[in-house]
């Protein structure tokens, strides 16, 4: 008992202490869901949903203003197809006519995709006056992705990372975060899927690492894609704490990709298949592709028939009442499969030669190819795989987890609240981003294009544009640029490739402002980041000038401001002839951000300033030189921004979405209350009707308190298969109170009879630990030993007096309750028991900590001996001192159960506790 209420103390402790600290992930795919989690005291794992599975089907129905997901949701979508989503990341920044868009529309015609006006993008009309946006669907699968990683940690969990199919673009991953965000998840990075594979890979072999590169190609064929992306692992020193240490880092390299060739292509050609076949018998009249419902019900067949053969070589397809309840059932061979899809076949190799471009590489440096995502378990593509890549392929990956487990990991190393082993990771860029202006030369417009990121460049990353010919207010375009490398389909894909126009304003009184003799400007400068989410940002635009001053000269307020915000946005500066990019490492970018200084341009003149401050230092009759010193001043520049592809939600509609999210979810949690409540109550009244019938029960209360919690029960019965079949979940709960209220007297006694026993037991054991630990003690005062006198005679009379208390106490309160009935009030209660257990625990503790540091008194030596240690020298002196003078000097905790007596001491065997 005492250890079971001590345990429980430092549990709640812990839990205090611990509280907000997890982290959780989120591999959103097209066709499932998985998300992972990390708090204190439980490693990565995988969050179970509601049935206790690894993952979970990414559908979203509604019916009858109810949300469902996964498992149920499917359950729904086959009788309602029109109300069940699924499939909605391929449509998150896309506008009506875009490819993709008028694919899906293709796919699943059922659903009615209308034009959102006012951002450009797409709704689904749910009914007459509901509306849905993509972003607010993935929105509310995050919600839910949100409750299994709360139910799994057992806490409120905010700190999310999200992983993202690595061809997602700048507009289709802001509004990724735009769904996070009406999911009310703090989004510490995005990373891109392939890049939490690779990581997860990479953290559980990193002592096979070394300062050679390894090269693994991971071919990723999932619903909806498919990727291949080559990686590179090895171990590299850096700097990041002042001194060199030695970390794994990977670093991708080549991306090759197809949007549109994956599982789910297979499935909807098996599910036309079928629909052919079934029309082809002519049992009814009605076409099978015009029912939705029969349609559905086709498309569920087909993904179950796809998975099957990928393992087997032939199956029955069979559906009940497929239309006008008409049965269906086709046999379907593995080769009849693959007749289907022979242009699929012909794209399998096609992402891994674009990887390899892209990447400079060939096969021959790859030392394994590794298999991931569902589609790949086709026997037939792993056949055409591995006859091009001519080696055996890889399948000792998760590959359901992997992603989620890689970013699992990420997130708990960007989180404060864990420390784990450190892993770098270097994303590449797959869409090469320019900038693009107007500039007059010669009295004729010239167009100027300057790459911004390349092709494969390493992100997160700085990088800067100097515009040094402009002197008056200019705009300048972002966007995706040299995209030859991509397949045609995959160039429309990419949808519009002007991202963002900025004006800057106020140049020309900037300009203005900043001129004179000393003055040597240094251009306008926009300084951009590629974030680790891969989301490009224009940070700030600013007039640079170098301004060359003496040391006696005022410089006023502006330059010591000037120089003073020099130390903030660094890089080395050269004065280009024409506009340029100025290129941060992402080593300098994570060591020192903005710390570097601008490159003066009268640095050559330096060594002469210095040689006169040398002469001026020897001959003290030389005139003293006036010092030159130059000023970096930087004033910015009004900038305005207009995006020229899709808008994000505003302010305003975003409060909307999250208004209309936050109903449907409390809708759900009024739902789940009420379910709950009902169950609880209905448990409990069958948990008391079969406890009364057991004579534990039954005899811990009186005849008639039996009697009327049976007759409650029987109430409470009768009415939840009555009038009670509809009540809400306030009705339930208070019924269940008031049930509780009956039967905590009866309850509570069986309990105090149980566990009294043990905490007897416990007492006793106390009490013999404690009579044992007072014998020594007596032993250990004054009066009974004048070298150990560690309590006083008052200390142990007081202990001896609590232990005879307690026991007195003990054997009078057994005696009492043992003449009580077991439905008579408790006597001798639990809590009174640990109360006295506690009270005499205190006393005991108090004396052993006293014994703890308790030390023996310093010895007086006689006077002759004083005297002979006088005349010699003081450190002689120090080295004969006796043991026990230096414990008394420096006093030092020994172990709490012995006394470790000194040479001078006999070893007394009662000093054992």
């Amino acid at each position: 008992m005492k250890i079971a209420i001590v345990i429980l103390a430092i549990w709640s402790c812990l839990v205090i202490k611990t509280h907000g600290l997890a982290v959780m992930s989120v591999d959103l795919g097209s066709e499932w869901m998985k998300v992972g989690i990390v708090s204190p005291g439980v490693p990565m794992e995988i969050a179970l949903n509601k049935e206790s599975k690894r993952k979970s089907p990414a559908v979203l129905s509604f019916r009858d203003n109810i949300r469902l997901f996964g498992e149920d949701a499917q359950t729904i979508g086959i009788r309602f197809p029109k109300n069940s989503y699924q499939y909605l990341m391929d449509l998150l920044g896309k506008n009506i006519s875009h490819p993709i868009v008028k694919l899906f529309q293709k796919r699943f015609p059922y659903f009615d995709i209308v034009e959102d006006k006012d951002r450009g993008t797409i709704l689904f009309k749910h009914d007459k006056n509901t509306f849905y946006s993509p972003e607010e669907l993935v929105a509310q699968m995050l919600v839910k992705a949100k409750e299994f990683a709360e139910n799994g940690a057992q806490q409120k969990i905010k700190e999310c990372v999200l992983t993202v199919p690595g061809y997602f673009n700048q507009v289709e991953r802001k509004a990724l975060l735009q769904a996070a965000e009406l999911a009310d998840l703090k989004i510490l990075q995005l990373i891109n899927d392939y890049t939490a594979v690779a990581l997860n890979y990479g953290i559980f072999r990193t002592k096979t690492f070394n300062e050679t590169a390894q090269y693994v190609l991971f071919y990723d064929m999932g619903a909806s894609s498919t990727t291949a992306t080559l990686v590179s692992y090895q171990n590299v020193k850096v700097k990041d704490r002042g001194y060199a240490e030695t970390h794994p880092q990977l670093t991708i390299l080549g991306v090759g990709y197809d949007r549109t060739l994956g599982g789910l292509e297979i499935q909807l050609r098996l599910r036309d298949y079928l629909a052919k076949k079934f029309n082809e018998m002519k049992k009814t009249k009605n076409d099978v592709t015009k029912n939705p419902r029969a349609y559905s019900k086709l498309f569920k067949e087909a993904g179950k028939l796809k998975n099957i053969l990928s393992a087997n070589v032939e199956y029955h397809a069979q559906i009940e009442g497929l239309i006008d309840e008409i049965d269906f059932k086709q046999a379907v061979k593995r080769e009849e499969l693959e007749a289907l899809i022979p242009d699929l076949f012909d794209r399998v190799t096609n992402p891994v030669e674009q990887a390899l471009k892209t990447a400079h590489l060939s096969m021959d440096v790859v030392s394994q190819v590794v298999l991931v995502g569902a589609g790949t378990r086709v026997p037939k593509i792993q056949e055409i795989l591995q006859k091009h890549v001519k080696q055996e392929l890889a399948k000792n990956l998760n590959t359901d987890e992997a992603a989620a487990m890689g970013a699992v990991y990420k997130a708990a190393d960007l989180s404060t609240g864990f420390q784990v082993k450190k892993f770098i990771t270097k994303d590449a860029v797959v869409f090469p981003i320019h900038v693009t202006f107007d500039r007059e030369v010669d009295g004729a417009t010239k167009h100027v294009k300057r790459t911004l990121f390349g092709l494969m460049n390493p992100y997160p990353q700085k990088k800067i544009i100097t515009f040094n010919k402009h002197i008056s207010d200019f705009n300048f375009n972002v966007n995706y640029a040299e995209l030859e490398y991509l397949p045609d389909n995959e160039v429309l894909n990419v949808g519009t490739t002007n991202l963002a126009e900025y004006h800057l304003s106020g140049v020309e009184d900037v300009l203005k402002k900043n001129v004179g003799d000393n003055i040597d400007p240094k251009g306008i400068k926009a300084h951009f980041l590629l974030d680790d989410s891969g989301i490009l940002n224009l940070i700030n635009v600013e007039y640079v000038v170098e301004k060359t001053v003496t040391e006696d000269e005022d410089e006023g307020t502006f330059s010591k401001l000037g120089s003073t915000i020099s130390k903030l946005f660094g890089g080395e500066d050269k004065k280009p002839e024409d506009e340029e990019p100025t290129k941060e490492t992402p080593e300098e970018t994570e060591q020192k951000p903005e710390e570097a200084t601008e490159k003066p341009k009268t640095e050559e003149k330096q060594p002469k300033v210095n040689e006169t401050e040398t002469k001026n230092a020897t001959d003290k009759t030389a005139p003293k030189e006036v010092k030159p010193k130059i000023v970096t001043i930087k004033d910015p520049i009004k900038t305005s921004e207009v995006l020229l592809s899709i808008n994000p939600l505003s302010e305003k509609q975003l409060v909307k979405s999250s208004e209309k999210i936050s109903a449907i979810n409390k809708i759900e949690h009024d739902i789940n209350r009420r379910a709950s409540a009902l169950n609880n109550l209905e448990s409990y009244v069958i948990d008391v009707q079969v406890k009364l019938d057991e004579d534990e029960y039954s005899k811990a209360g009186t005849a008639a308190e039996v009697e009327k919690i049976k007759a409650a029960c029987s109430e409470i019965s009768e009415w939840l298969y009555e009038d009670g079949s509809e009540a809400d979940a306030d009705t339930y709960e208070n019924k269940l109170k008031e049930l509780k209220e009956l039967t905590n007297d009866i309850f509570s006694k069986v309990w105090e009879h149980r566990e009294r026993p043990e905490a007897l037991n416990a007492l006793h054991s106390l009490l013999n630990h404690s009579t044992h630990f007072l014998l020594s003690a007596k032993n250990l005062t004054k009066t009974t030993n004048l070298e150990k006198d560690v309590f006083t005679d008052v200390e142990v009379e007081a202990l001896e007096k609590l232990i005879k208390e307690t026991t007195e106490w003990r054997d009078k309160q057994v005696k009492e309750q043992a003449k009580l009935k077991k439905n008579e009030p408790i006597k001798l209660t639990v809590k009174s028991i640990t109360d006295k257990m506690g009270s005499l625990d205190r006393e005991v503790k108090y004396l052993v900590n006293k014994i703890k540091y308790w030390r023996p008194k310093k010895v007086e030596k006689p006077a002759e001996d004083k005297k002979e240690k006088t005349d010699k020298d003081e450190k002689p002196i120090k080295e004969e001192k006796t043991k026990t003078e230096e414990s008394i000097e420096e006093p030092a905790p020994v172990d709490s159960e012995t006394i470790e007596p000194s040479e001078t001491e006999d070893n007394d065997p009662h000093t054992e506790l």
